[in-house]
């Protein structure tokens, strides 16, 4: 069975939070789990991510905590919202975790099978890449 690992960073690239489903589990449904522990402060001005994330329950989460939502909207959306340009060129820091995190061999074959195991490792390889 594969994995999935959902994740959020902060804005220099680094790991937050991640959580860890099966394959065969729908982007959309991690994305508000994944925001419940941001503060609603106001200290967080953007959440970023991609279509996937697309949902009311997102948007109504992201917009409970204080940020804007900058996600392009689905295709099949009624009312297509605007999408900031300039603000969704950093879901990059994502992606440049991920391909960092990747660097790590136990991470990029999923040398482990449980998956208690291979989250373990996860935190470790975010740990190294944060410090490096």
């Amino acid at each position: 069975m594969s994995t999935k690992i959902h994740a959020s960073v902060d804005g220099l690239g680094n790991l937050v939070k991640f959580t860890l489903t099966g394959g065969e589990v729908n982007d959309c449904t991690q994305g508000v789990p994944l925001l419940e522990e941001v503060p609603t402060d106001g200290s967080v001005k953007t959440v970023t991510a991609d279509k996937a994330y697309d949902i009311d329950a997102m948007l109504r989460r992201i917009h409970a905590i204080g940020a804007q939502a900058v996600i392009p909207s689905k295709a099949n959306r009624v009312e297509p919202r605007v999408l900031d340009a300039a603000h969704y060129k950093s879901r990059n820091l994502i992606e440049r975790l991920f391909c960092r995190l990747k660097q790590f061999r136990r991470f990029a074959t999923r040398y482990d099978k449980l998956s208690e195991r291979f989250g373990s490792f996860v935190l470790l390889a975010a740990i190294f890449v944060w410090l490096a």
